[in-house]
């Protein structure tokens, strides 16, 4: 057990993210103690998220970039979203559970190099996967993938309306779009998980033919 923590330890610490991961779990732990108190809970979990973006760019600055990194950084992407749709929703947890069954199918099939495995996907799942996520319906993924539980924690709790003074038809038309962003992830997301069956099931029908 020492010998596996020795290991995890230098793992983590040898990746160019550590300064911004470990942060980013203080801070999702910090968001999740405040999660009834706005004033605490959104600059915590905000500020997750745009360490989230600019921690690849720290490994690649630094030129330390890991196997364990881009895995870990995942993991930190599902537990902050978890925590948010949970806490909020009742059934928050499906779309958790969705997205961990995603990260399951993607990483024991492609490992870290999940996003260049997309190439000879459908045209549609191209058109959001392409340039990683740089394509307009990508980036529209990625805002309802990361943005619409935060908008939806404001809602809930009167932030857009009280502090920012949005309108409440913007605010309807961004749960709308987000939502839609949201929904586009989740085509992938169950397209992703229905060709990891189809692969598992293929290598079965292989193994008994051989």
């Amino acid at each position: 057990m020492k010998m596996m923590c020795s290991i995890c330890a230098r793992a983590y610490l040898s990746s160019g993210f550590f300064l911004a991961g470990y942060t980013r779990v203080i801070l999702i732990l910090a968001a999740w103690c405040a999660f009834n108190s706005p004033a605490f809970f959104l600059p915590a979990y905000v500020t997750s998220i745009i360490l989230d973006g600019i921690d690849g760019w720290i490994a690649r600055r630094l030129k330390q970039t890991s196997n364990f990194g881009a895995w870990l950084d995942v993991i930190i992407d599902n537990m902050g979203r978890s925590m948010v749709w949970t806490m909020l929703f009742e059934w928050g947890w499906l779309i958790s559970s969705l997205e961990w069954c995603v990260f399951v199918c993607n990483h024991s099939a492609f490992g870290v190099q999940w996003k260049s495995s997309f190439t000879e996907s459908p045209h549609w799942v191209n058109a959001i996967m392409a340039k990683g996520f740089k394509t307009p319906l990508g980036v529209l993924a990625i805002a309802g993938l990361h943005v619409l539980p935060v908008w939806l924690y404001g809602y809930q709790h009167g932030i857009l309306t009280s502090t920012l003074h949005i309108p409440e038809w913007f605010q309807g038309v961004g749960i709308l779009l987000l939502a839609a962003g949201r929904l586009l992830c989740m085509c992938v997301e169950i397209w992703c998980i229905w060709t990891h069956i189809h692969y598992l099931t293929d290598t079965e029908k292989t193994k008994k033919k051989n």
